[in-house]
C-alpha cells in the first residue's frame, strides 16, 4: 500500500531504500491514514522503551512510560505537522514522557514515609539493582553503570537528554538538534557541561592543591 503513494505524488523510487523510508518522507498526514497506531507500536516501541530505560533505569517504568507515549501519539496524530518526520516526532514525546514521569514520581516524596522509601534523602529516585536490564550492559558492567546512572540523574533535564542521545542512543549531534529542536551549537555546549559536571562528580578532588 505504501508504494501506491509513490505513484500518487510521482515521487522516484530511487530516492528511497524501501517502502518503508517513505514514512519519513514530508506527507505524514497522509501516512497516518495509511498506519493505525498497533504498526507505529510495533516499529517504534523497541525505540521508546530503551530510550525511556535510560532515563528511569527501572523496566517496570520504562513499559509505563512507552505505554504513555503511545497514548500520547494516538491522541496527538490529528495535529501532526510533517515539519519532522515520525520517529523524530516520537522521539520529541519520549523524552518529554520520561522526564514527565520521573518529576511525577519526585512529587510523591510529599506524600509520607511509604513513598519516600523509593527516594534518598536529595529527592533522586531509587531503583533496586534487580530492575535494571539495559541492552547492551553485562552484568560485569553493572554495578559501574548504576553509578554512572545515578550521577548523570543528578544532571539539568537537557543535558541529561543530550548525553543520553548522544551516548546511549547513539545520535549525532545535527539529529539530536532536531529531535530537542535546538542548535547544533547548543548541542554541543550542553553536552561540554554535561561532560564537565559529570567530571566534578566522579573527581570532586581533581585541580584541588594541597
Amino acid at each position: 500500500m505504501f508504494c501506491l503513494l509513490f505513484i500518487k505524488f510521482q515521487v522516484p523510487l530511487k530516492k528511497f531504500n524501501n517502502c518503508f523510508d517513505f514514512i519519513s518522507f514530508k506527507i505524514a498526514p497522509l501516512i497516518f491514514l495509511i498506519l493505525n497506531l498497533e504498526q507505529l507500536y510495533q516499529m517504534y516501541k523497541d525505540m521508546v522503551y530503551n530510550l525511556a530505560l535510560s532515563y528511569v533505569q527501572n523496566s517496570e517504568d520504562a513499559e509505563e512510560i512507552t505505554q504513555d507515549v503511545f497514548v500520547a501519539v494516538h491522541q496527538s496524530i490529528s495535529g501532526f505537522k510533517a515539519q519532522s518526520n515520525i520517529k523524530t516526532w516520537i522521539y520529541r514525546i519520549s523524552i518529554n514522557k520520561s522526564l514527565d514521569f520521573i518529576k511525577a514520581k519526585k512529587r510523591q516524596k510529599r506524600f509520607g514515609n511509604f513513598t519516600s522509601l523509593f527516594f534518598d534523602n536529595r529527592s533522586e529516585i531509587k531503583y533496586q539493582d534487580s530492575d535494571f536490564k539495559h541492552p547492551g550492559i553485562v552484568l560485569e558492567e553493572k554495578e559501574a553503570i548504576m553509578h554512572l546512572f545515578k550521577i548523570i540523574n543528578q544532571l539539568p533535564d537537557n543535558q541529561k537528554t543530550v548525553l543520553i542521545l548522544s551516548k546511549i542512543e547513539n545520535k549525532s549531534q545535527k539529529e539530536i538538534s532536531e529531535i530537542m529542536n535546538i542548535s547544533v551549537k547548543a548541542v554541543e555546549s550542553l553536552f561540554q557541561r554535561a561532560k564537565k559536571n559529570i567530571e566534578k562528580k566522579i573527581y570532586p578532588n581533581k585541580g584541588l592543591t594541597k
